[in-house]
């Protein structure tokens, strides 16, 4: 049984910072790509950050370059997502997914981020 447990999530001001964490189970978390994605309402579930299996490749999307940071410690099967300088347009549900070729593919339920003053 998968499971993908996010956390870390809550409120936060403008110019804060949160840090994720995504746990992983039932799974060799090794050898699985990592990547957080996020869902505003209105909005589509948008990719945020992805690390390789081994932690050496790491890509964002443009609007959070120099503010988020995806990392992984496969020791303790947990992906994180560093975020700083956070903006109100950064507010979204938070997930966690896994991926390992084109037939295993897992989701956690989210973590809710809100930036506000």
């Amino acid at each position: 049984q998968v499971q993908l447990v996010e956390s870390g999530g809550g409120l936060v001001q403008p110019g804060g910072s949160l840090r994720l964490s995504c746990a992983a189970s039932g799974l060799t978390f090794s050898t699985y790509a990592m990547s957080w994605y996020r869902q505003a309402p209105g909005n589509e579930r948008e990719l945020v950050a992805g690390i390789t299996s081994y932690g050496g490749v790491t890509n964002y999307v443009d609007s959070v370059k120099g503010r988020f940071t995806i990392s992984r410690d496969n020791a303790k099967n947990t992906v994180y997502l560093q975020m700083n300088s956070l903006k109100p347009e950064d507010t979204a549900v938070y997930y966690c997914r896994a991926r390992r070729g084109r037939t295993r593919d897992y989701w956690g339920k989210g973590t809710l981020v809100t930036v506000s003053s």
